[in-house]
């Protein structure tokens, strides 16, 4: 249970809710217990006002009636207070738990945010959305439902059980007798149950997942006619997630029998041993009912007390999960925290850095430098090592040799938030939110100005396809931006880089999904912009780097050859291979 020590800062940040809400916890436990004395004297005024009236006073008759309507009003009035008191125990404890889960929720969405890449790589998506759903929701249930319940149990058990004893020792000890058995199969029930229902939620997760995957890939479903196979796979998850479905069914059906059981077992001891009583003179009929009331009021906490139980051990779990994320920290971090306005300039002093999770060299003891305004165009085969070094400048993770310096100070010294908004990235992988085609090139800027949206747009070579389209830039995208062709996603993040008018422009093989003369439209539009900022052009096209000032060819992590597009040429290495090969490409398609 330690690791819901965790909570404990939650606890005190709401400790007012808690402490107004144990309060109302103990008013409402106060006037639970006053209906039972009550209709202990209303039955002992009946019994003996009934002798009275069969002994020969008649006028005894509407005195009782009297007598036994303002103990009934007494009695709806205690009822309604309670009720007022229950409301307002919910909405103090219930509230606090809710504000909680919301703190809990942001906090680990945050700390999410703050952790490096390799930890994506490490962890699958659909458990981090678990640890900040499912989870941090069975933590609530804690901190909610069982905190509440747990109080009240302990209230009411602390002035119910004693008072039973007091009034007699005898019937209270048997009223109470069946109850811890009741705790303890509801203990086992409950985790029964806990156990199926996860087994249902992983279940309808694999489910949902895989219906998920049908509907994104379904052209390619129906491209190679598979539609019956993943049909019959789908009726085989359907049929397994219905057979844990009835197995759940089936103890849940076994829980409120078991209970009821037990209930009505208490019920005939606290009649029986309770007649016996009266028959020694030791009790009235009056203390039968008023026990009656009081095994009524603790068997919903005494049943609590097992799903109170199972919930504290899941919460306990659950948070253990959490936790693991929570104490992740982050490597990248800045050291002096330096906030520069950069101009742009980049300097790479044999810089290596091989992956963590497969080995492979991304760079090899690579060293360059560009100055501020320059263009660098980087080239290579797939896997080279080209975007290495993009995700190394925007410090997405730390090199392990080497040093890597903007306007000649060290990138590990700088304020990260604060260079990183100097930068624009078009990553080689497009990623577009499910929103419209404004609000995603607007997504990295704070500015929000649609003539702006519109110049990037058209430096993009984009404004064509957005006016053809019905709602122009208010069309949404789709997810991922499931409604654009690839090109035409590639230039919406070329817009959402230059609308930034960023230091730095970093176009990282973004222009594979475009043909040709496309391609040369965007870099000819792109002319002005790359003339003010430092512009690092990466392609395994020479188009789309032989305007660079400068070229690196990269294989395997190395640098194996620099220079200009003229002098790559006349070297006829490695570069001049890949230009001949691209031409007879070209020649080939155009055939």
């Amino acid at each position: 249970m330690k690791e819901l020590y965790y909570l404990n800062k939650y606890l005190i940040k709401y400790k007012y809710y808690y402490f107004v809400g144990t309060l109302f916890i103990l008013f409402s436990t106060v006037f639970a217990i006053i209906p039972a004395t009550l209709i202990r004297e209303t039955f002992n005024l009946l019994e003996g006002g009934y002798n009275e009236y069969s002994s020969g006073n008649v006028g005894a008759k509407d005195e009782i009636i009297s007598d036994v309507i303002f103990y009934a009003s007494a009695i709806m009035l205690a009822a309604l207070v309670r009720g007022l008191f229950m409301y307002m125990m919910r909405q103090t404890i219930i509230v606090a738990s809710r504000n909680i889960e919301y703190d809990l929720k942001n906090e680990v969405y945050y700390h999410y945010q703050t952790l490096p890449l390799q930890f994506y790589k490490n962890n699958n998506t659909g458990d981090l959305m678990n640890r900040i759903s499912e989870d941090v929701s069975r933590v609530r249930m804690y901190l909610g439902p069982a905190l509440m319940y747990g109080m009240n149990v302990t209230i009411l058990m602390l002035m119910v059980i004693p008072f039973m004893f007091y009034i007699n020792p005898t019937l209270a000890f048997y009223s109470i007798m069946p109850l811890p058995f009741l705790v303890v199969c509801i203990y086992f029930v409950q985790n029964i149950i806990n156990k199926r229902s996860e087994q249902i939620q992983k279940s309808l997760s694999d489910l949902s997942t895989y219906v998920q995957e049908t509907f994104s890939g379904i052209r390619l479903i129906k491209s190679f006619v598979r539609e019956i196979n993943f049909s019959k796979v789908f009726s085989n998850k359907s049929d397994e997630y219905k057979s844990k479905s009835l197995k759940l069914q089936f103890v849940l059906a076994l829980f409120f029998p078991i209970i009821m059981t037990l209930i009505g077992l208490s019920i005939i001891i606290t009649i029986y041993v309770g007649a016996l009583e009266v028959f020694d003179g030791n009790l009235t009929l009056g203390n039968i009912a008023e026990f009656l009331i009081y095994v009524y009021l603790l068997t919903w906490p005494v049943t609590a007390l097992g799903w109170i139980t199972s919930i504290i051990q899941r919460a306990s779990a659950s948070q253990k999960r959490i936790n693991e994320f929570l104490n992740e920290k982050t490597d990248i971090v800045s050291i002096q925290n330096k906030k520069l306005n950069i101009s742009g300039k980049i300097e790479f002093r044999n810089v290596s850095f091989r992956y963590p999770d497969t080995g492979i060299v991304g760079m090899d003891n690579i060293s360059f430098k560009i100055n501020a305004g320059e263009s660098l165009g980087i080239i290579g085969s797939t896997g080279s090592g080209k975007s290495t070094v993009a995700n190394s400048i925007l410090r997405l993770f730390d090199v392990d040799n080497g040093k890597i310096l903007l306007d000649d100070c060290e990138i590990k010294d700088l304020d990260i938030t604060n260079f990183r908004r100097q930068i624009g990235y078009v990553p080689q992988d497009v990623f577009l939110f499910s929103d419209t085609i404004e609000n995603n090139i607007l997504f990295g800027t704070e500015v929000k100005k649609f003539k702006d949206v519109e110049e990037a747009s058209r430096n993009a070579d984009l404004i064509r396809n957005i006016n053809s389209f019905p709602n122009k830039y208010k069309t949404k995208v789709g997810e991922r931006g499931i409604t654009l062709s690839g090109g035409q996603k590639q230039r919406v993040s070329i817009a959402r880089a230059i609308i930034k008018k960023p230091k730095i422009l970093i176009l990282d093989d973004c222009l594979s999904a475009v043909d040709t003369k496309t391609e040369n439209v965007i870099l000819e539009n792109l002319k002005s912009i790359m003339s003010k900022t430092t512009s690092i052009i990466i392609s395994h096209r020479i188009s789309s780097v032989k305007l660079a000032k400068k070229i690196l060819v990269i294989e395997e992590g190395k640098i194996i050859e620099k220079g200009t597009h003229k002098e790559l040429l006349s070297i006829k290495g490695h570069y001049f291979n890949l230009y001949n090969n691209q031409i007879e490409e070209e020649k080939n398609t155009t055939l």
